[in-house]
């Protein structure tokens, strides 16, 4: 899952998977990723703030972490990156029914964020000459049929016209093909079972094209199943392991991972929790427990919002991908305005013109944002954790979404202006 920063109705059109419809809206730094510094309370016993920051404070985020819990959900943890260092802090719980709040540098699902990442992969081998920009997918993986329109551009923009099998696909005369269930009880029921990344294609082909490969644009996590594909053929090795190897293990991002059908989150987390219904009832269940092989390369991976800034910072500064290549990927292409794994947007000048990000939200429970400036100069990571609450969350997450980019990059509300 992903998305713009655009209206609510925009992001269920493009992107039915579950926290999308429960909600969710779109290096000048060391590259080793650190942990937090121990918390210390504020004036709101919900928020904390590291020692670190605790010349850095700032009322209006801890507020908005607050009125986000306040709104429905169960927890957040925020971080911000500018000049003057990071400020982080954490509302609400944990875990329903008890007190503690959630760890300002815990784990959780980041949905589809992970487009970023396997994006950045694509390209790295696009650099060493292995994968070709605008070459045929259908030449690197012959065993699958592809349209041989179909580039390895076209997977990274959401131009290859292919069935999105996570959910399903609404086409042009309003026809809705579904897909591998990705919300209510029948994907409560199957939340553990594992899927194999050609598994997931295979059922994609086998449903009808959106459009003809290069001539509009939907967002569709089979593109990115389908790169994870093409990763492993032409490094012979796991996605999991080129992932460790190439960007992980360089950055020191200690935190993340590709759990693979591993379905627990470890080391410190909040739980997630989705509300269904069954029948005529309505009922929550804890979704921290999940098998997010269904979004394999598209969705799947684990990670802290120090992760997220350690990472997006040193991409946009440059220091993953060579500058013709980044410029690339940073470029908005087509009604989506969607680079390679970016949402690249205008915001207007009072917030600095642009901004880039892939926010993204697991099946159930979890929503994660990763926004920045185009030099990744400042950062805002969070992780938002759904309760129990009978709210409209795809709203709610829009609201707090925004809110949070007003915040963070809008010279009225930034941190540093009086």
């Amino acid at each position: 899952m992903g998305e713009s920063l655009h209206t609510v109705k925009s992001n269920r059109d493009r992107m039915p998977l579950v926290f999308l419809r429960l909600g969710v809206t779109a290096v000048a730094v060391t590259l080793l990723a650190g942990l937090a510094a121990p918390g210390v309370a504020t004036a709101d016993s919900s928020v904390t703030v590291p020692k670190a920051a605790a010349g850095q404070d700032h009322p209006e985020l801890q507020k908005a972490i607050q009125e986000i819990v306040d709104s429905g959900f169960a927890g957040v943890q925020l971080r911000v990156h500018d000049e003057r260092g990071d400020w982080v802090g954490s509302a609400g719980v944990r875990k329903l029914g008890e007190a503690a709040k959630p760890s300002t540098n815990g784990r959780f699902w980041i949905g589809s964020t992970t487009k970023t990442f396997t994006a950045t992969l694509v390209l790295q081998l696009v650099a060493a000459g292995k994968i070709g920009l605008d070459a045929p997918v259908a030449g690197y993986l012959p065993q699958l049929g592809l349209d041989r329109r179909i580039t390895v551009r076209m997977l990274l923009q959401h131009t290859s016209g292919l069935f999105n099998y996570a959910g399903g696909q609404r086409y042009d005369d309003g026809t809705f093909v579904p897909g591998i269930p990705a919300a209510g009880k029948e994907w409560v029921d199957n939340r553990f079972r594992t899927y194999r990344p050609e598994e997931l294609v295979r059922f994609a082909l086998s449903k009808p094209a959106r459009f003809e490969p290069g001539t509009d644009q939907s967002y569709s996590n089979t593109n990115y199943t389908l790169a994870l594909l093409l990763i492993e053929k032409v490094t012979g090795r796991s996605y999991a392991e080129e992932m460790q190897r190439r960007i992980l293990r360089p950055l020191g991002l200690r935190g993340t991972s590709v759990p693979g059908g591993r379905t627990w989150i470890p080391g410190p987390h909040a739980h997630g929790y989705y509300r269904y219904q069954d029948a005529d009832q309505w009922k929550t269940v804890d979704v921290t427990r999940q098998n997010l092989s269904l979004l394999a390369g598209a969705g799947d991976m684990i990670s802290t919002t120090q992760d997220l800034h350690t990472f997006i910072s040193a991409l946009l500064g440059g220091k993953l991908l060579p500058a013709p290549l980044l410029a690339e990927m940073r470029t908005p292409h087509g009604k989506l305005g969607y680079g390679f794994g970016l949402w690249v947007q205008d915001v207007g000048p009072d917030c600095g013109g642009t901004i880039v990000h892939h926010n993204g939200g697991a099946p159930g429970g979890y929503g994660a944002l990763m926004i920045s400036t185009p030099d990744g100069s400042k950062t805002l990571t969070a992780s938002i954790t759904a309760g129990d609450a009978a709210i409209d969350t795809a709203k709610e997450f829009g609201k707090a979404t925004q809110r949070l980019v007003k915040e963070v990059f809008c010279s009225t509300h930034a941190r540093g202006v009086r």
